[in-house]
């Protein structure tokens, strides 16, 4: 259910702000956003499984606090990620 770890390279390799950022909130938040998108489609086909359900809301709640944080630090790369992450805030 994971994403694979190439694939979690590669959005932070996207998302960097510089080499080896991997604790900015932009890749912080594509990284949860993939892993999010990923566990969507496992809950629509196993619908009885809370305990994936119960995962996919703490990382949906964990997304949404970083990018409360990132709004309150700087609107314009808040505006930028959630326009090229496809977000509808």
């Amino acid at each position: 259910m994971a994403i694979s770890k190439e694939r979690k390279n590669e959005i932070i390799k996207e998302y960097a702000i510089h080499e080896g950022d991997t604790g900015s909130p932009e890749v912080q938040i594509a990284v949860l956003t993939e892993d999010i998108n990923v566990l969507n489609d496992h809950i629509r086909t196993h619908k009885k499984d809370f305990t994936s359900y119960r995962g996919l809301m703490k990382k949906i709640g964990h997304r949404r606090n970083l990018l409360a944080y990132l709004r309150d630090k700087d609107v314009q790369r808040y505006r930028e990620l959630i326009q090229r992450l496809g977000l509808r805030r």
